[in-house]
């Protein structure tokens, strides 16, 4: 008798937890990128060297860009992390 309960209870929890989650709203794909994108800019300060080269190498190519973007943080003597943060707004914008 113990066993047929603890079934019908476990099979009731079960229910009620599956019919939890088929209602909960899944956020959209458009929203899910265009947060982690303002998450980046914000944290654009805890990027690894690894992000920071990667996304150098991408700016870099857009010459005329790059080449003002980085004497404008050069001109406002901006070094380490801070230049990341400008270059990454200045190249973004």
């Amino acid at each position: 008798m113990l066993s047929i309960r603890s079934i019908l209870v476990s099979t009731l929890l079960a229910g009620i937890v599956a019919a939890g989650t088929a209602v909960t709203p899944t956020p959209s794909i458009a929203q899910s990128v265009s947060d982690s994108a303002k998450s980046a800019a914000d944290d654009v300060s805890k990027w690894t060297r690894k992000q920071w080269n990667h996304a150098k190498a991408k700016w870099s190519k857009e010459d005329a860009k790059w080449t003002d973007c980085n004497k404008r943080a050069n001109d406002q003597k901006l070094r380490g992390r801070k230049s990341w943060s400008f270059l990454y707004d200045c190249m973004t914008s």
